[in-house]
């Protein structure tokens, strides 16, 4: 099990963020996180990386239950995560290459010596993402898109067994953001690939590798199962509580809303 959550809740200060939340990934699956601004998404992400602590029930994560041993750094190096809130961190000066480096350490910089193992396997995965000719750019300069691939082949250093997308699409383009899905579609097809969770509000982004989802409303689960169970025009429409079409093709879903005729 990469992930249990069983009964959670989180309050900061007097408000429930979360509410009786219950979830499990299995190995090799993956799943779409998907709900509006201010459903909880953030949240999640933060205990999942042992920022938050519930305030009841239990969360497991690849194994270490929250509680019971001191497990932050430890799970940190064991989650490949990417997000647009880590470019902001990254300091002045640091090129793409040292910034994927810096993945196998699981730090926000370059602290340690990388070995030639290390500084291959970084050459690998910028080739891989087609990242290779700005690497010895520095991070600061380059696109939104650019900067999110980086990112990915970062996540990737360490070979995580769980690989959290954190709206990676965000700020990108129609054609940066399709060809960010195509490496994230290389990515779960390859060999050893990681388990994923790719964190959404964007039902366009739905890749078919994704055939797991968790639609999160108002720090509640409103419901989890089979993707195309669930992206569907009835249940979406119920979630958005207003009436929606979901056409999908090429295995991928698009959604508009209903305009009512008045009579």
């Amino acid at each position: 099990m990469v992930l249990q959550l069983e009964n959670l809740s989180l309050r900061r200060g007097e408000k429930w963020i979360l509410k009786d939340l219950n979830w499990q990934i299995e190995k090799g699956q993956n799943w779409i996180l998907f709900g509006l601004n201010g459903a909880g998404k953030t949240s999640i992400l933060n205990l999942l990386n042992a920022y938050y602590f519930p305030t009841k029930g239990k969360i497991s994560v690849l194994g270490m239950e929250f509680g019971k041993q001191y497990l932050a750094e430890r799970l940190r190096k064991q989650i490949g995560f990417v997000s647009s809130s880590l470019q902001q961190k990254f300091h002045q000066g640091d090129n793409a290459f040292e910034v994927v480096l810096s993945g196998a350490f699981a730090s926000i910089g370059l602290y340690e010596t990388p070995s030639d193992e290390m500084r291959k396997k970084a050459v690998t995965l910028l080739e891989n993402l087609g990242c290779i000719d700005y690497a010895n750019r520095n991070y600061e300069t380059l696109s939104q898109g650019e900067k999110q691939r980086v990112l990915i082949a970062r996540a990737l250093m360490a070979d995580p067994p769980l690989l959290i997308l954190d709206e990676p699409t965000y700020g990108l383009d129609f054609i940066a953001r399709e060809k960010l899905l195509e490496s994230i579609e290389e990515i779960a097809k390859s060999p050893n690939a990681p388990t994923m969770i790719y964190v959404t509000h964007h039902v366009e982004e739905i890749l078919p590798v994704f055939n797991k989802t968790l639609l999160l409303k108002e720090g509640q689960v409103f419901a989890s199962g089979d993707t195309n169970e669930l992206i569907t025009s009835e249940r979406l429409s119920q979630f958005f509580e207003l009436p929606v079409s979901v056409i999908w093709n090429n295995d991928r879903p698009l959604l508009s809303k209903v305009h009512m005729v008045k009579k």
